[in-house]
């Protein structure tokens, strides 16, 4: 057999021996097909890529070697985290060689639909041998696949090349080949040129149709039967009406005759061509048949990691400990959206556990969920449960469950039972699982319950995990009573008569054959009478059961509240969590928005210590006094001192900001004014609502009223106001020209303005520009829609200050800004 998934089928498999694998097989024979094993491989073989994933999905078994079974879950594992990460390798095309590879190696020639299957394989190898090639690490599970497949380029080249398609050889196949065909494509043509003279010309009324066809591999043309002796030739072929006769013209006979000839030696070519594939596969059949059973292996890790997606399962934790317990495990041949996930769990203080409850209560489905996870664990595949779930490795799991009826055998079902019973006693160690549905049923109930509760000993005696239902109470008082036994019950609901499907474990379950009867309208009068016929002890125990399960229902209520009460405090720690950050930043907020005030303060006391300073110097130069000047240092120490001791007490490194200014009154037309950012004298043309049109210099432009300060407000009118003119300077025409700020930056940035906002902004910034004497500016606009681009540009060239403009170039912005050149 092909690969080494199943484990005991392949020499390269972890064992060989035979009688490790009878041990193995037969321990497993009974369960896989009782417990349904068989449907989870045909649900794995629909997730196979390729038919021979199928025959080694067939050949599974369970591994009985922990350490294989370890590897097993890791190949699905790291298979499930490739295919999320880069999708699944490719296994298109391939298909079984095993069959051509053993006729190539008996000497046999192979077809061009054989040789061709052995390309894909080649393909494959290739193709999946790249895709681990970038993604494995000598420590990967599936790293031993990757190193021993061994691509063959030159064979996959070699057949590529020479068979184009099925049934079709390339003329370049080899030189003679295709010397053959171009000589026959020149025969063919003659024989054609000669029958198109027939066909056109003057025996072309002879033809039943005016074509040229084919007949036993000779050219002919379709002449009427009347006109037989009109022209010679070689009847090849008749119409069924004989209205038609096939004639090969003597014309063209040698031509034909030629044709045929070299469609014997391109057979024969192409039989030597197919002969050398052949040859070259047997020389590499071997490698050949070790990569395609890779690929079959490989195939199988990848339906495994694709059943595991479908089944949203989990890699188990393979314990060496004889200790089973699943987490919400959900049966995968149940209906995945219906299912209700179970938690069981067996070894903890117990190896047996015994299970109570009403009919279609879900006993039966939890020994099927124990038994067919361990047999989809030790076969590599992932089991439908939650993270943590714990699996051990049995030798065996020797399971009797259902209707074993046989009338054939002469068996009735409580005989059938005892026969597979007694298999299941003479086969059972400890490191088996054991599986009783209904034990002892089918019989004297006394009787029945009695030789349950011996078989049950008897297998508690040897040590396995084992599980079994039932409805007899004194089962549930065995399992009360003794050591390493465990009760587990599947809950009713008495409101709605359904099954709740929910495993509880440590209490027994009860049949609740009286509720049920009674609500579906059994006379209370024959409850009554039923329940006076329940022997003391078993009425007594029922109670007994009774109160515990309120108990436990009260204490489950409980339970669910304190989760309600913590899943309600944790949202309340988290509300206050989220409070509390909201609070903080809140507090951020204001203490950077306190900072901002106290710095507008500070640089508003700074700007006003540095006026004082200014005129201070100015007296000091006029004063030739020593101590004069001593005493006016002092002063400004003074100053200083206090400013910048109300800066270190609010912890703030300040720069020079701009001081609050009032004016003395409000501005009008014709008012001398100081322009504050450009540090400049000018004159209020006129107000428009909150825009004020100023002349500066030359230079006319428009502020805002934040923006100017009145002369009579920051000079004295006296002779210093000529002395301290210095807002003016010569510029290189000799002319007069107002003293800049030399604050203002070469480009101006608009994005997200609207057009008229844009320009306004645009406007201003040129009229400063100009005053800065700056020949070149960038309005930066963003490249988005291009409408603003638009709305400035067409006010740009109507502008006189403009002399030009254009696009940025590259590095400069590209569309996204325009370069303006001054006037």
């Amino acid at each position: 057999m092909k690969g080494n998934m199943n484990t005991n089928l392949d020499e390269n498999r972890i064992f060989t021996s035979d009688s490790v694998n009878s041990i193995s097989f037969e321990g497993f024979r009974r369960s896989t097909v009782t417990l349904e094993f068989d449907k989870i491989l045909a649900m794995l073989a629909d997730c196979a890529p390729f038919e021979g994933c199928m025959e080694v999905i067939k050949s599974i078994t369970p591994s009985v070697s922990r350490d294989f079974i370890i590897t097993m879950q890791r190949q699905t594992t790291e298979a499930r985290n490739l295919v999320n990460t880069k999708g699944a390798p490719s296994f298109y095309g391939i298909k079984d060689i095993s069959s051509a590879l053993f006729r190539a190696d008996k000497g046999a020639s192979l077809n061009t639909t054989e040789l061709l299957a052995v390309a894909e394989v080649l393909r494959a190898t290739s193709s999946i041998s790249a895709y681990f090639g970038e993604n494995l690490t000598a420590d990967s599970s599936l790293f031993d696949f990757s190193s021993r497949l061994v691509p063959n380029k030159y064979l996959q080249e070699s057949i590529c090349n020479a068979i184009i398609g099925e049934d079709l050889i390339a003329d370049t196949a080899t030189p003679e080949l295709y010397d053959i065909r171009r000589k026959m494509r020149n025969a063919g043509n003659k024989a054609k040129d000669c029958l198109q003279r027939y066909v056109s010309g003057e025996y072309s009324k002879y033809l039943q149709e005016n074509i040229i066809t084919m007949r036993n591999g000779r050219y002919v043309i379709p002449v009427r039967s009347e006109y037989r002796n009109e022209i010679k030739g070689l009847v090849h072929d008749t119409s069924a009406s004989g209205a038609t006769l096939f004639i090969e013209p003597m014309a063209v006979v040698e031509a034909n005759n030629e044709l045929r000839v070299l469609e014997t030696k391109e057979q024969a070519e192409i039989e030597k061509i197919l002969f050398h594939l052949t040859t070259e596969v047997s020389r590499f059949s071997e490698i050949l048949k070790a990569d395609y059973d890779i690929l079959c292996d490989l195939g199988v890790v990848f339906a495994k990691a694709e059943l595991s997606f479908r089944m949203n399962a989990i890699s188990p934790i393979v314990t060496s400990r004889r200790n089973v317990n699943l987490k919400k495990a959900r049966h995968p041949l149940l209906d995945k959206d219906k299912v209700v996930p179970i938690d069981v769990s067996i070894g903890n203080g117990y190896t047996m556990l015994v299970v109570t409850g009403p009919n279609t209560g879900g006993k039966t489905v939890t020994l099927k969920t124990l038994g067919l996870f361990s047999l989809m664990a030790q076969s590599g595949l992932h089991i439908p449960c939650d993270e943590g779930s714990v699996i051990p490795v049995y030798t065996s799991i020797l399971a009797d469950i259902g209707d074993e009826q046989s009338i054939e055998q002469s068996l009735s079902t409580f005989s059938a039972h005892m026969v597979n019973i007694v298999d299941i006693l003479g086969k059972v160690t400890e490191d088996s699982l054991v599986l009783f549905d209904e034990l002892g049923a089918g019989t004297d109930p006394v009787e029945g319950a009695a030789l349950a509760e011996a078989i049950l000993e008897r297998i508690r005696k040897v040590g396995c995990l084992c599980a079994a239902t039932t409805h007899y109470a004194e089962l549930k008082a065995y399992a009360l009573e003794t050591d390493g036994v465990s009760n587990a019950s599947c809950e009713f609901n008495l409101e709605t008569l359904r099954p709740t499907y929910k495993l509880t474990i440590g209490l027994p379950g009860r049949s609740n054959a009286f509720a049920i009867a009674q609500r579906l309208g059994i006379d209370e009068s024959i409850i009554a009478d039923a329940n006076d016929y329940v022997p003391g002890a078993s009425r007594r125990f029922e109670e007994v059961v009774n109160e515990l399960e309120n108990a436990r229902s009260g204490l489950e209520a409980e339970r669910e509240q304190a989760k309600k009460l913590k899943e309600e405090l944790r949202e309340a720690k988290d509300k206050a969590k989220k409070d509390r950050e909201e609070l903080n930043q809140r507090i951020s907020e204001l203490e950077a928005k306190a900072e901002r005030e106290a710095r507008k303060l500070i640089d508003s006391a700074k700007a006003a210590s540095d006026y004082i300073f200014e005129e201070l110097d100015e007296i000091k130069r006029k004063k030739e006094a020593e101590d004069f000047a001593k005493a006016i240092a002092a002063s400004k120490a003074n100053v200083a001192a206090k400013v910048k001791q109300a800066s270190d007490k609010l912890g703030i490194n300040l720069e020079r900001a701009e001081t609050i200014y009032k004016p003395s009154r409000e501005f009008k037309a014709g008012d001398e004014i100081m322009v504050y950012d450009l540090k400049q004298k000018g004159t209020i043309l006129k107000i428009d609502k909150d825009q004020y049109h100023v002349q500066v210099g030359f230079a006319k432009l428009k502020t805002n009223k934040d923006n100017l300060r009145l002369l009579i407000d920051i000079e004295e009118p006296s002779d210093n106001k000529k002395k301290k003119n210095n807002f003016r300077k010569v510029n290189r025409n000799g002319m007069s020209t107002p003293q800049v700020s030399r604050d203002v930056r070469s480009e101006i940035d608009v994005r997200g303005m609207i057009g008229d906002d844009a320009w306004l902004e645009v406007d201003k910034y040129i009229d400063t520009a100009i005053l800065a004497n700056l020949g070149s500016v960038t309005v930066v606009h963003g490249k988005g829609t291009g409408a603003l681009r638009a709305a400035i540009t067409q006010r740009l060239r109507k502008d006189k200050r403009v002399a030009s403009f254009r696009q940025g170039d590259y590095g400069e912005g590209d569309s996204g800004v325009t370069v303006i050149t001054l006037k």
